[in-house]
């Protein structure tokens, strides 16, 4: 798996749980403020769209997943 294949993984998983920890419907519910780390994870993947920048990507290359293409 490359480096930015494992960042959607990440950013997947974050929203997931975070929207399933957030949304009074849920099983699991525990706060709406957890809604606020669904949006900080998607501003952050429309920034790394725009500049093409993304910090994870770089903590996933050092943790030793190749670099994409």
């Amino acid at each position: 798996m490359t480096s930015w294949q494992m960042v959607r993984v990440v950013a997947g998983t974050f929203i997931l749980l975070s929207l399933a920890l957030g949304l009074p419907a849920s099983p699991i519910f525990m706060n709406q403020w957890w809604l606020a780390f669904t949006a900080f994870v998607g501003a952050n993947i429309l920034q790394s769209g725009l500049t093409k920048w993304c910090l994870m990507e770089i903590i996933m290359r050092k943790l030793g997943f190749k670099a994409s293409n």
